[in-house]
């Protein structure tokens, strides 16, 4: 299934970086949201230093309010800072760091622009400063990489931890089943209309690799623990391409230290 971004709802336009690579899988989605008679914007998730994609973003945005991050890993922060400043905005994140000006984003917070009304729900396990932005007018949640919309995120040891993301799955999860969302709109890969659908296959995916983490260990408990991480994902991730081994030891070391914890 091909992904190019596009428009969705009456509210919100995709612009599809061109960075795709086994991580990002199309690449990274870059979201231009707007309330039908407002005149200003908000961008979440400017994506890498592209000018390409920049100038599309810009074209498509107009005048910009604020520019907004999911996270902070570089594919969807890296150019926050210069296309915040070439339109004239300031970033809002939860981390600091990431930040242009002396407004943050925290679980709870609203963020209002001509009408248009996002909720900040904090859901933090992918990285300790996931958020994630329920648009109430179209009864969708932007996700980041909490929600993929092909496949499964990674939960990266040690700034990932299971625990919370599984506790982040849960709230997104009762947001759905109480029918407040509905849509994720990721931060990569397509749209998806069955919010409840994907987060009940997110929930029961984690439960069924915990389990099969569980066994692997009691096979190899006797194995040093500088390569334990990895004799397990040779053994549980029999189904994934070897090339992304690497982020999946990183998974199994946060989920090993989930069930040891």
């Amino acid at each position: 299934m091909s992904w190019t971004g596009g428009t969705f709802g009456d509210r919100a336009t995709c612009v599809l970086a061109p960075n795709p690579n086994m991580m990002t899988l199309d690449g990274t989605n870059t979201w231009v949201l707007r309330e039908p008679d407002g005149r200003r914007s908000i961008v979440i998730d400017p994506g890498p230093e592209i000018v390409e994609h920049l100038d599309r973003v810009a074209d498509v945005a107009g005048d910009v309010a604020a520019v907004l991050l999911t996270h902070g890993h570089l594919d969807h922060s890296e150019a926050a800072r210069t296309f915040a400043e070439r339109v004239g905005c300031g970033v809002r994140a939860l981390d600091p760091q990431h930040r242009l000006g002396s407004e943050g984003l925290h679980d709870g917070d609203v963020v209002a622009v001509d009408g248009l009304e996002l909720h900040v729900v904090g859901t933090p396990g992918h990285t300790s400063d996931s958020l994630s932005f329920v648009l109430p007018q179209e009864r969708a949640v932007l996700t980041g990489d909490t929600v993929l919309g092909r496949g499964t995120t990674v939960v990266a040891h040690p700034d990932g931890k299971l625990g919370a993301y599984l506790d982040s799955l849960q709230r997104l999860h009762a947001l759905a089943e109480a029918q407040e969302v509905t849509r994720v709109w990721p931060g990569h890969g397509p749209v998806i209309d069955d919010a409840l659908g994907a987060l009940d296959f997110y929930l029961a995916h984690r439960r069924e690799r915990l389990d099969q983490v569980r066994a692997a260990l009691e096979r190899v408990d006797d194995e040093p623990a500088e390569t334990l991480a990895r004799r397990v994902v040779e053994t549980v991730y029999v189904d994934v391409d070897p090339v992304l081994w690497g982020a999946a030891e990183l998974s199994v070391r946060a989920q090993i230290e989930y069930l040891r914890g």
